[in-house]
């Protein structure tokens, strides 16, 4: 059976997002608690006792025990607001419970024997968790504090189902006694495949090399090329007329013509 956790609350008048907003301020956090055919009543705890107590692995799926004006209230946590950046608790909602009568809340899955799972030792695959709670449907005595799963036979590319939980005698999985009954997966064992890097294609390869030896002409045909018309030093001077036909001067080709 769940643990029984005791909190203490005290009861609060004023409501709306800024009485809220002046409770978290003053170090409490606002809640409410509803059902068992008496009215909702708008309550306030201690920041700080509330969170030792949520360190409790099982404060979502116990039957907590909440004190209000000197008066025992048994409830059950239906949900829990936090701020969406830190994290902070902003509110808390409290269902009252009676004994006679069922509740339906979420429990943890708790894997045994994963280590020594068929598939791990023998195979060298992983665990991996599909679910990690699910919702049952019971009455308060009955309600446990978690389910067991044990994945020992568990081979590779194996599966466990819902409809494969030992469950406690007095209490269901309400997606299996559902008008639609779904049997989902809970746990599986298989190999961890890492994404290999994508090998460089070869055509890529290439057209690199060759575009370093095109980049490799092109500067030497630059570097070797007559400067293009409209720059500087485009035409020659009338000067250098006779130069540019490079052949010997007159007393050179004289020079050129001797034997010897």
């Amino acid at each position: 059976m769940a643990e029984r956790i005791d909190l203490i609350a005290e009861n609060r008048e004023d409501a709306g997002k800024g009485a809220s907003r002046r409770l978290r301020r003053s170090g409490k956090i606002p809640a409410i608690i509803y059902g068992a055919g008496e009215p909702a009543r708008t309550i306030a705890f201690n920041r700080n006792s509330l969170l030792r107590q949520m360190e409790n692995k099982s404060f979502f799926s116990s039957v907590l025990t909440v004190q209000v004006d000197g008066k025992n209230q048994a409830a059950i946590v239906k949900d829990l607001q936090r701020h969406p950046a830190w994290s902070t608790v902003l509110h808390v909602d409290l269902q009252r419970i009676v004994a006679d009568e069922k509740i339906r809340i979420n429990v943890p899955l708790n894997f045994l024997n994963e280590a020594t799972a068929v598939g791990v030792k023998l195979g060298g695959g992983t665990v991996s968790h599909m679910q990690t709670e699910v919702e049952v449907s019971c009455l308060p005595k009955d309600l446990p504090e978690h389910l067991a799963v044990d994945v020992e036979d568990l081979d590779l590319d194996q599966m466990l189902y819902l409809s494969d939980i030992k469950l406690p005698d007095g209490v269901e999985l309400t997606d299996l006694t559902a008008e639609q009954p779904r049997n989902d997966p809970i746990v599986a064992v298989h190999i961890l495949r890492i994404a290999e890097e994508p090998e460089e294609v070869e055509g890529e390869e290439l057209e690199g090399e060759e575009l370093e030896a095109a980049e490799g002409e092109e500067a030497a045909a630059e570097e070797g090329a007559a400067p293009a018309e409209g720059e500087s030093g485009d035409k020659a001077e009338p000067g250098d007329k006779g130069r540019k036909g490079d052949k010997g001067d007159k007393g050179d080709k004289g020079r050129k013509g001797r034997k010897g």
